[in-house]
Formats: C-alpha cells, sequence, structure tokens
C-alpha cells in the first residue's frame, strides 16, 4: 500500500467544488479544507506507485481549478486508528 499526502493551493471561491471533486476519485480517501499556506489537503491509499502517478498526475491535477501541489510520499504510517480498527474486526462494543 502506498500512502500519500497532497498540498494543494486553489482559486479562491473553489474550495468545496476541487474538494468535491477530489473526494470522488478513486484512491482518494480524505479531502480536508484547511488553514494555512494550502487550501487542501488530501490523503491517497493505493496498492502501488504506479496507480499513485497515474492519480496524481492523470487525474488529480487535471482537476480545474487546482493551482499549486506539492505531494508527499510516505515511508511509513503509523496511525491508532488503524491499529484499532484492525484488532477490532468482528468484536461488537
Amino acid at each position: 500500500m502506498v500512502s500519500t499526502v497532497v498540498l494543494l493551493n486553489v482559486v479562491p471561491g473553489k474550495i468545496n467544488e476541487v474538494g468535491g471533486r477530489l473526494a470522488e476519485l478513486k484512491g482518494i480517501s480524505e479531502v480536508f479544507s484547511v488553514g494555512g499556506r494550502f487550501d487542501l489537503v488530501a490523503i491517497i491509499r493505493v496498492p502501488d506507485n504506479e496507480t499513485m502517478a497515474e492519480l496524481v498526475t492523470e487525474k488529480m491535477l487535471t482537476v480545474p481549478g487546482i493551482t499549486n501541489s506539492e505531494t508527499l510520499i510516505a515511508f511509513r504510517v503509523f496511525s491508532q486508528h488503524d491499529l484499532e480498527s484492525m484488532f477490532s474486526i468482528g468484536i461488537d462494543e
């Protein structure tokens, strides 16, 4: 599994529209509207680097309204949420 964080700048007034379109793309698990230097953060989880490269360069960055991006490929993922869900399969609370 390849995990990637993509930081995006978007045309003013298009953040919700771009975020919604990105969230529809297969492989993008979450899109966050954020404050600071960037407008949106997209979290990608795909099986391999080839799929990630195709998603970012051929699908994501062709969405109208994106003006700039920075892609961060994760070496390791540390997530309490993922650990909890893995161990709670089949257990009712």
